[in-house]
């Protein structure tokens, strides 16, 4: 594939052709939605975002402006489109939306494209049809009102007459835009494929392997690049001997990437990059180099030791962040008090397709090609990186393989980007190998967290006191970040139990490797901790897992987290506390005997605005082998585009979360990542992921779409903790579970 046939820029020639009218609309503060409409035929000029369009013939074209990484959104939000306009969805043609700040936001993680999508894509389809159903009232001379669009045509159903949307797309473009308190939308009874889904518009050439992810996008007279990055965390080049690196065949060059300068961002990580005419010979000459590195402030960071600084600060009375009652009161006249610590390691996101991007620099202007989850800070990094301006950048998306967040980040293109600019604008294909994304990730947060409660004689919470202590996300961006930040809404201040005396802290830590989100982000280790303590203190209570933690929850209420949720998107208990009553039915918990090694856990969880509850069931040989025949979960999620891949995000979640509990841990030692693989960072094979995963959505069309890909995760390994403890009697108080069972 050429770099003509990934440019999408080509696609509004044809869009605003003479016969074509195009909708623009803008996602503003608030979640409201400005629409205008732009006239193709008298040429008019576009600064604003560019969703879906009409050609002469009647194709309704959707630009997809998020990133396909398997979660299906290249289907999800013109299947909105398409709905809303009334569109035969045979006659819609998707197109890939290049980086642009005119689409709105492009950052495909947070769970949050359909949900933040779903209104501005209804308000410009509507506006569209409304406009095509005013055309063809004025060609027939009846009222709009009595015109519908309806499988790619408007009907007049008094009359009988149709028309198809071709017939009517340039008058239709002359019709006056309707303001949008005039909008009318359909109802949900009229919708022919959201809530029920359509095959991913990309399904088959995926499976033919005509599908373009990253790796597979080529341009006319690339070279190909392998950096060695330094192995410690801001270490630089000292010295440099690249003679032997020179004599491998295919090696043309070397050529030294500037370090990392104060705040980090995106920014590469520097090292030395060996220019070839193909990857292998890159690599081989890789090998060869002889660099010595400076030394490095994070030389001595040691997971193990570092593990200790974290469970120190979470020992002891820390920044409050969120208190209610009087929690030492509480604990003074308590009948009893539970008190226990949890770790969780750093994590790497080892998506199937490492990074790897193509970039052209020329005349001052960059072209790039790249699986990223975020064309636009592709554009802010790669402009920093090279000196040019954000919209001198242009970003095309490649399908990702995988993501998992790492894709949001945007160092690897970088580098492509500024190889290309000092071999004089000759294209650059900068390819990381698995060690190098293995070694050199943004990790997901290592973590200690702690937990005391007051007990009443019954077992119940009157007081609960916890504290969080992981390194910043935020000190990526702010080198003097120790204290969460966002990542303390995740999980930890917005705890949705009922109790009256409640405090939270959150203990200091520095950053020693790079610190990024991880899918679920910081509510992997903030459930695995509420939850698991939970657990331990229904066990403590003699009850119920399931009953203790709906009485944890209490009563039906609108929750009031910290900070506040958005507007429309309220913790509701009652949500809450039915898909955990659910799951507990759908998984037979109450008729199930627990016996030696076999048993079945539990979690419940909110995050991304998602309510999800599992129970995971787990088999336990003598050799301390686990095994997971089954995993139910039951997930609320507001309105469901598409159900189909909702369950697969799901399923796939399961396995995930699996991972993260039983094997998956990334460790530092003299402050180099001692893993480099998958022999060595383990992620859940076949044999060792979850049998039988059985998803429920619960339908729910009158709650707004909330987040889809990365809810399922956090509820997964404190069930699967819970059905270890219920098996064996074995309290697993820290991650990953390993061989604590041999």
């Amino acid at each position: 594939m050429n770099a003509t046939a990934l440019n999408r820029r080509s696609f509004l020639g044809t869009a605003l052709s003479a016969s074509a009218f195009v909708l623009v609309a803008r996602a503003l503060p608030g979640g409201e939605t400005e629409v205008a409409l732009a006239d193709a035929l008298n040429g008019a000029a576009w600064h604003l975002p560019i969703y879906m369009g009409l050609d002469a013939d009647g194709t309704v074209v959707v630009i997809a402006h998020r990133s396909e990484m398997g979660t299906g959104i290249r289907t999800s939000l013109p299947m909105v489109a398409a709905d809303e306009l009334g569109a035969d969805w045979k006659r819609v043609r998707i197109e890939q939306a290049i980086g642009d700040k005119k689409y709105g936001d492009q950052n495909t993680d947070g769970s949050k494209s359909v949900r933040d999508f779903y209104t501005p894509l209804r308000a410009e389809a509507a506006t569209a049809r409304m406009m095509l159903e005013s055309a063809a009232a004025q060609k027939w001379g009846v009222p709009a009102s009595e015109c519908s669009a309806q499988n790619h045509q408007v009907v007049h159903a008094k009359s009988g007459r149709k028309a198809d949307f071709g017939e009517l797309v340039a008058s239709a473009a002359q019709q006056p835009l309707p303001k949008n308190d005039d909008l009318k939308f359909k109802a949900a009874s009229e919708y022919r494929y959201i809530g029920k889904g359509v095959p991913i518009t990309d399904m088959n050439a995926i499976v033919t392997g005509k599908g373009v992810f990253g790796m597979d996008a080529a341009v006319p007279g690339m070279v190909y690049a392998s950096v060695e990055h330094p192995p410690v965390f801001g270490s630089t080049v000292k010295s440099l001997d690249d003679a032997d690196a020179k004599k491998v065949a295919g090696v043309s060059q070397t050529l030294r990437i500037p370090p990392l300068k104060l705040p980090y961002g995106f920014q590469p990580l520097g090292g030395v990059a060996v220019i070839a005419d193909n990857t292998w010979a890159a690599f081989q000459g890789r090998k060869k180099l002889n660099v010595q590195w400076t030394e490095s402030a994070h030389d001595s960071h040691e997971s193990a030791a570092y593990r200790k600084t974290l469970e120190a600060a979470s020992a002891t009375a820390a920044h409050v962040e969120r208190n209610e009652g009087d929690v030492d009161a509480a604990f003074s006249s308590a009948a009893g008090t539970h008190e226990a610590a949890y770790y969780a390691p750093y994590l790497a996101h080892a998506p199937m397709e490492p990074p790897v991007a193509i970039a052209q620099y020329q005349d001052g202007k960059v072209t790039a090609w790249a699986p990223t989850q975020n064309p636009q800070a592709v554009q802010d990094t790669v402009a920093a990186a090279v000196g040019c301006k954000p919209a001198d950048v242009v970003c095309n998306v490649t399908l990702l393989g995988g993501g998992f967040g790492r894709k949001s980040k945007t160092d690897y293109v970088a580098e492509a980007a500024m190889l290309s600019k000092q071999l004089g604008g000759k294209p650059v294909k900068v390819v990381w190998s698995r060690e190098d994304d293995i070694k050199f990730d943004f990790y997901h947060s290592s973590s200690s967290t702690y937990f005391k409660a007051a007990l009443d004689a019954k077992g119940r919470p009157t007081a609960w006191l916890q504290r969080s202590t992981f390194p910043s996300i935020m000190a990526m961006f702010d080198p003097n970040a120790r204290y969460g930040g966002f990542s303390l809404g995740m999980g930890f201040t917005d705890v949705p139990f009922e109790i009256a005396n409640f405090r939270a802290e959150n203990g200091a830590a520095e950053a020693h490797v790079r610190i990024g989100w991880l899918r679920s982000v910081a509510n992997i280790y903030h459930a695995f901790g509420v939850q698991s303590f939970a657990d331990e203190l229904a066990q403590k209570a003699g009850r119920d897992r399931v009953e203790y933690l709906l009485d944890l929850i209490g009563s039906d209420r609108n929750f009031v987290t910290n900070p506040p949720q958005m507007k429309g998107f309220d913790f509701e208990t009652a949500r809450l506390k039915r898909v955990l009553t659910q799951v507990a039915e759908q998984s037979g918990w109450a008729k199930f005997k627990p016996s030696k090694g076999h048993a079945l856990g539990v979690a419940v969880h909110r995050s991304f605005l998602t309510y999800v509850a599992s129970v995971v069931e787990v088999v336990i040989d003598d050799n301390g082998k686990v095994k997971i025949p089954r995993v139910d979960t039951v997930v609320d999620a507001g309105l469901v585009v598409n159900p189909e891949r909702a369950k697969s995000q799901f399923e796939g979640a399961a396995v995930f979360g699996a991972g993260i509990a039983l094997m998956s841990e990334i460790t530092a030692a003299n402050g180099r990542i001692k893993q480099s693989n998958f022999n060595d960072y383990r992620v859940a094979r076949i044999n060792e992921a979850p049998v039988d995963v059985r998803v429920t959505i619960v339908k729910n069309d009158s709650a707004p779409p909330a987040g889809i890909g990365e809810p399922g995760v956090p509820p997964i390994a404190p069930a699967i903790t819970s059905a270890i403890f219920a098996a064996t009697g074995k309290r697993i108080r820290e991650l990953p579970v390993k061989s604590q069972l041999a």
